[in-house]
């Protein structure tokens, strides 16, 4: 499994969030560096943002959900266009799981198991 995992829920209709684009990068001298990305499932996952092999070193990682094209497939106008969530990792090689609650104008975030 990916060291980095994530889950979308779209919490207005109570389901996964199908076909949001993905990116997530590290933070290294003041630049964001991609490091993998993809677009979420059926099941709202993406399941292979990272191969399995990959463990991260220490420090500051982002997951940028672009929601902007989600929403306006459902003809929705949400006021998010995109949602960053940028979080520190200890390079322990422990597992983060990210999970979005998403919602045409609001979204909360939590750090997942």
């Amino acid at each position: 499994m990916s060291q980095i995992t994530t889950h979308v829920l779209d919490t207005a209709i109570g389901k996964p969030a199908e076909g949001i684009d993905l990116t997530l990068s590290h933070l290294l001298n003041d630049e964001w560096v991609f490091l993998g990305g993809g677009t979420t499932n059926r099941d709202g996952r993406v399941g292979d943002l990272l191969a399995d092999d990959i463990v991260l070193e220490a420090g500051r990682y982002r997951v940028l959900f672009v929601t902007e094209q989600y929403f306006a497939r459902q003809g929705v106008k949400g006021f998010y266009p995109y949602t960053e969530v940028v979080f520190d990792i200890d390079g322990d090689g422990q597992h983060y799981h990210i999970p979005l609650l998403l919602s045409p104008f609001g979204y909360s975030t939590y750090r997942g198991s």
